[in-house]
């Protein structure tokens, strides 16, 4: 016999990149197995789609999606972030400076590192490459562009004796001293009961106190030692919000909007504590 809205577990949707890993171990293997109804997939931007098409409840989202899907409400407090270098959001060039790039081809699984990009290029360059999307294959993406934008496991894979590899995140601080969030939890706002069941700060806190198991099942999915995976989430990838993240994340929205990557700025609408 089929749920209704009310009876059936909240529905949520998180990309399967090992950065996400924490924030969704404890749904997979902890104590809250069989509470929710989690979809995963390797693209940031389809699980953007599943919470624009109201597929699901709540969903890890490229932060760019906020100013981008009406009524949606952000959960506070845990990200997917950099404090300065990420490792997995990068440009690959055979060029070495970036001033020297014409054109770049764009990861088509992402959204916020795809606005991140032009605005590093249109603000802080001065220059204003072709750009084209394409699948995340550096080869094929390197045919005809200088450069790749790749995100995720992959760009963790590209063999830096082969190309010029600049982080994304690192350029962003060298030019702004900020850190920079690439995605957060996000509600829609006719689902937020749904949502405020969900202690998603527990959740990562429970993925954290795990890194060893994470390490230890990711090892053969990502080409890393489990010891390159613990450095990699806890050295590159923060998981909670600061206010220099915050003060990085509200400049992003500012210059997307200046250089018309979005419509509009809302402010920040953060959804209030669970319940208990």
């Amino acid at each position: 016999m089929s749920k209704n809205s009310n009876e059936r577990l909240p529905r949520i949707a998180a990309s399967s990149y090992l950065n996400t890993a924490p924030l969704i171990w404890s749904f997979l293997y902890g104590s809250r197995q069989n509470t929710v109804e989690l979809f995963t997939h390797k693209a940031p931007s389809r699980c953007a789609e599943m919470l624009r098409n109201d597929e699901v409840d709540s969903a890890l989202v490229p932060v760019i999606e906020y100013q981008r899907i009406p009524g949606v409400v952000i959960l506070p407090d845990v990200c997917v972030g950099s404090r300065s270098a990420v490792r997995s959001v990068v440009i690959a060039s055979k060029q070495n400076n970036l001033k020297k790039i014409k054109r770049v081809a764009l990861d088509d699984s992402s959204r916020t590192s795809v606005a991140l990009v032009k605005i590093i290029f249109r603000e802080f360059l001065g220059i204003e490459p072709e750009w084209q999307v394409a699948p995340p294959d550096l080869r094929t993406m390197l045919e005809r562009n200088d450069a790749a934008l790749i995100i995720g496991d992959p760009a963790m894979k590209i063999p830096r004796e082969k190309f010029r590899v600049f982080d994304l995140a690192t350029l962003w601080h060298d030019f702004t001293g900020l850190g920079f969030v690439f995605a957060m939890w996000m509600a829609r706002t006719n689902s937020a009961e749904k949502a405020r069941t969900i202690d998603f700060k527990a959740v990562r806190d429970e993925g954290l106190a795990h890194l060893d198991e994470i390490a230890g099942r990711q090892e053969g999915q990502t080409g890393l030692s489990p010891a390159e995976v613990k450095d990699y989430l806890t050295k590159n990838i923060a998981f909670q919000m600061d206010e220099d993240m915050k003060r990085g994340l509200q400049l992003y929205f500012d210059l997307a909007q200046k250089h018309q990557l979005v419509d509009e700025v809302k402010p920040l609408e953060f959804l209030t504590d669970p319940m208990v």
